[in-house]
């Protein structure tokens, strides 16, 4: 049997229900047993401007889109001509002929097949936006696909509205014995389901919000904000079921000190925001730093300075997050690479962040953020450290900042009978009381600091840098957060092509695990770094930590995630 790997795409204007249509298609793949992974461009607009949403499916586990598409599904004729260069040969697409009356010229290997799909919806009275189950219909017809697996999805998604699952159900039907009864001849690119376990389709989004609640958190409250403000809607949706409270605040300065607030009552709490939002919330990072109120805080990135590209990607805020707010106090910065470690990571920073009382920060980016991919079960068996927190009683005289050898106090929530539990947003003593004497001020600086020492000892057990491909090559790539699916697909390509090559994922990047990365690079003969932005900013944490400058540096910042074939593209350049 002949290897699956199939890019479709789906395209036409912002209130054509794109995204769904997509997240539709990449389900019904995952129930007949194969992986997806599918990215969506859109513009910050809430009708018209160009969507699109590209699909990849495969019978392995699949990381990253890639740059060709082997169909295109297009409601107008906008797409077409927008994505026509970017077909693969043997290519088709399949447009509504009710939409686009005349093709523009296409090359010879490209074919052209009309579905009426806007009449088809005036036939059975259904709204305009349903077209997409019939071109979806007549898709899964090209291809030789079950419908019924796609009829599934359809009820499970519109299951508390039955009338319009049934609208869609009917649609996909006809859309699917058109293409049987009008189109000659057999598509090259076939999908018939394959034997195995049907799967989840998530985003890193979705994988933080479960992976927050299996961590505990009950409190959480946000400010919306492209590309976060999905976490906000899911755990909305889910929080008398989940028994947590979900709160949309006036403000992202609202947001943060609202977490400190419920932190310092003892509940786990977490807020998610974009890079804009996270400048707001520098102040109250600080507060939180200070006070040593241990809270989660999420930032998914998109393209900066200011408003920048609101809706596309990028990995602009590393040194941001690492130095943001006034002073200096320890933190947390973890950067996961996919939705599993989406998932899991998360549950960490909860961990760190109660067990040495410290903001820890999960760094995501749009790519990462809102990408969908599919995943088996994530497991529920996960281990929960709340560190020194006192929920009942207290003996003895109670410090709220007491000096210890690691720097971290005993934490009780108010209320406890005989002690008062202080917390200041000013220097202050082991008490809690303010002041401005210098020798205490040293001493709880220390204090304090004293905890990334032992940090950096706890998060080389959560592994902290993780490595791929051949660990004897001598070709080594080097990134973080969501370039590990590009560089991953990346290494398939390579390997096709004779090159060697291993990649080192730093998924920790602060404390920076400098002695886990010396490691994992240290065969290297050649180095090269990726990276989405301008200035390589894991780059200069190896320069600053390890005096190192990769050989090469593949940076990419117009908003777009890379693709394999531009990894691989520039590495045969470098070598």
């Amino acid at each position: 049997m002949n290897s699956v790997d199939l890019s479709v795409m789906i395209a036409g204007e912002a209130g054509d229900g794109i995204r769904q249509a997509g997240l539709l298609f990449s389900r019904a793949c995952a129930r007949g047993g194969f992986y997806t992974f599918s990215v969506f461009d859109y513009l910050s607009l809430i009708r018209g401007g160009h969507n699109s949403h590209l699909v990849r499916v495969c019978d392995r586990e699949v990381y990253s889109h890639r740059k060709k598409v082997d169909i295109l599904l297009a409601l107008n004729l906008d797409s077409i001509q927008k994505h026509a260069s970017e077909l693969s040969s043997n290519s088709a697409i399949l447009y509504d002929s009710d939409s686009v009356r005349k093709l523009p010229e296409l090359s010879s290997k490209v074919t052209g097949i009309p579905v009426p799909l806007k009449s088809m919806t005036k036939e059975v009275g259904a709204p305009l936006i349903t077209r997409n189950s019939a071109g979806l219909g007549a898709l899964f017809s090209l291809l030789g696909y079950d419908l019924n697996l796609f009829l599934g999805v359809i009820e499970d998604q519109f299951k508390k509205r039955p009338k319009i699952a049934e609208l869609n159900k009917e649609l996909a039907k006809k859309g699917y014995d058109y293409m049987r009864e009008n189109f000659e001849g057999e598509f090259p690119f076939r999908l018939k389901p394959i034997k195995g376990r049907s799967r989840y389709v998530l985003t890193g989004n979705d994988a933080i919000a479960l992976g927050a609640l299996k961590a505990g958190m009950k409190f959480f409250v946000a400010y919306p904000i492209t590309p976060a403000s999905p976490i906000l809607h899911l755990l909305a949706s889910l929080q008398r079921d989940a028994g947590i409270l979900v709160l949309q605040a006036e403000s992202e300065l609202a947001a943060i000190n609202m977490i400190i607030g419920a932190a310092y009552a003892g509940v786990r709490a977490m807020t998610a925001t974009s890079g804009a939002g996270f400048s707001l919330m520098a102040e109250g990072l600080g507060l939180a730093g200070m006070s040593e109120t241990p809270i989660v805080v999420v930032l998914a990135q998109r393209p900066g300075p200011s408003t920048g590209l609101a809706t596309y990607t990028a990995q602009g805020d590393l040194r941001f997050v690492i130095h943001a707010s006034q002073g200096e106090f320890p933190r947390v910065v973890v950067a996961p690479g996919d939705v599993e470690e989406a998932y899991y990571r998360v549950i960490e920073a909860f961990n760190l962040a109660e067990k040495f009382q410290v903001p820890a920060i999960v760094l995501l980016d749009k790519h990462l953020a809102e990408s969908y991919k599919t995943v088996d079960s994530l497991s529920e068996d996960v281990k929960l450290e709340r560190g020194q927190l006192f929920l009942d009683k207290y003996e003895g005289e109670y410090k709220r900042y007491l000096i210890t050898e690691t720097g971290v106090s005993p934490r009780a929530v108010p209320g406890i009978e005989g002690i008062i539990v202080k917390q200041d947003g000013s220097e202050h003593n082991e008490w809690g009381f303010a002041t401005a004497n210098a020798e205490n001020a040293r001493r709880m600086q220390d204090k304090r600091m004293r905890k990334l020492e032992y940090l950096r000892k706890e998060i080389s057990n959560l592994n902290p840098v993780k490595l791929y491909g051949d660990e004897r090559a001598e070709l080594t790539i080097i990134g973080w957060g969501s370039t590990k699916g590009a560089i991953l697909e990346s290494l398939l390509l390579l390997k096709e092509r004779g090159i060697g090559a291993r990649f080192v994922q730093v998924v920790y990047l602060w404390p920076f695990p400098d002695y886990e990365v010396k490691k994992a690079i240290k065969d290297s003969r050649k180095l090269i770094l990726v990276e989405n932005n301008k200035t390589a900013q894991l780059g200069s944490l190896l320069k600053e930590f390890l005096c190192l400058e990769p050989d090469k540096k593949i940076l990419k910042y117009d908003g777009r995630p890379f693709t394999p074939e531009e990894i691989v593209d520039r590495i045969e350049e470098a070598i």
